[in-house]
């Protein structure tokens, strides 16, 4: 068991007496690897990783990081762990230095050791030209920067991140990510990770599993998960879509047909060889009166996994313009 960082058997997490947020999850997760946990809005990701962080208990079932039961022997796990939330966890009316001085006391860094520790961790995620500029100066990106920086100083074996570059752009995002590796590298440590990008779980992640409704319903690596729906995909975009349902359900049933998905007015239909089984699905549109306006072939993308296995797209906009919103109120 103490080989895994994480472990988490049949664990079951009840709100109120009814809100079933996590329903028998099972899953392990490799000491030094980077983990992604994907899944839509209140499918469980958070109160997952609030369970493992030992802010939440669960209502049944048994949780362990690094061997070490996360009720029992919360203390000893704390010891181990670091966790940066979606919230914001820093002072804007100070310096990045100041911020993590007051971190390095919280976390009990001896006094002789902190200004060289603190160092190192501004150092790894590239703050040390603007550790004495008040924190309200910075980006969003160089704040997400310190937050996780914050994080490092003690360590740890493992740390969970939760939505780690929400709301942050594309630039801001790579950055956080190599100096995030950097660190990896350098002490070994094990990375659990929420996000809402599903290119990040791509690029970045050793493994990844998916959560809808408090269940994993699938695990593997990027590729391995893009290779469990094999094929090509037809994307068409509709004119005029009647009952989407009823339509899925008829394409579902064309006999070159593998899966069908639709989301808004875009119909993705999963078939071994695009180009002989085009016409066919064009034809059969037609002789339902409905109108293609696009059409493209792709091959099946970690997003397609998403939508096969949970029936829905992983929605980044609203999310991240409320996070974006919220950081931005706590920083006036």
């Amino acid at each position: 068991m103490a080989d895994f960082a994480v472990q988490v058997k049949s664990l079951v997490k009840v709100y109120n007496g009814k809100v079933k947020a996590l329903d028998g999850v099972d899953l392990t997760v490799e000491a030094g690897e980077t983990f992604a946990l994907l899944g839509p809005n209140g499918a469980g990701k958070t109160t997952l990783m609030r369970i493992l962080t030992t802010q939440l208990k669960p209502s049944a079932g048994d949780a362990y990081v690094f061997g070490l039961n996360v009720v029992r022997d919360g203390g000893k796990v704390r010891k181990l762990i670091s966790y940066v939330p979606q919230e914001m966890s820093i002072w804007t009316d100070i310096s990045g230095y100041e911020n993590l001085l007051i971190y390095a006391k919280i976390f009990g860094i001896p006094r002789l050791e902190r200004e060289k520790i603190i160092n190192e961790a501004l150092d790894i995620m590239g703050l040390t030209d603007v550790k004495k500029n008040l924190v309200r100066t910075y980006s969003g990106g160089m704040i997400r920067r310190l937050e996780i920086a914050c994080a490092m100083l003690v360590k740890p074996k493992i740390m969970f991140l939760d939505e780690p570059t929400i709301g942050l752009d594309p630039g801001a995002r790579k950055i956080v990510w190599e100096r995030l590796n950097t660190f990896k590298k350098e002490y070994g440590v094990t990375i659990f990770f929420n996000t809402h990008y599903m290119d990040e779980a791509d690029l970045y992640a050793d493994d990844i599993a998916i959560i809808d409704r408090g269940k994993i319903v699938a695990r593997g690596t990027s590729e391995e998960l893009k290779h469990s729906i094999s094929g090509e995909i037809v994307s068409l975009t509709l004119e005029n879509p009647q009952s989407s349902s009823q339509i899925l359900e008829e394409v579902r049933r064309l006999k070159f047909v593998k899966d069908a998905f639709m989301k808004d007015r875009d119909l993705n239909v999963l078939v071994d060889d695009a180009e002989s089984s085009l016409s066919y699905i064009i034809d059969f549109l037609k002789s339902k009166a409905l109108d293609v306006n696009r059409i493209s072939i792709t091959k099946p993308t970690l997003d397609d996994v998403f939508l096969k296995y949970t029936g829905v797209r992983l929605e980044e906009r609203g999310r991240i313009s409320d996070v974006r919103q919220i950081r931005y109120m706590i920083r006036r």
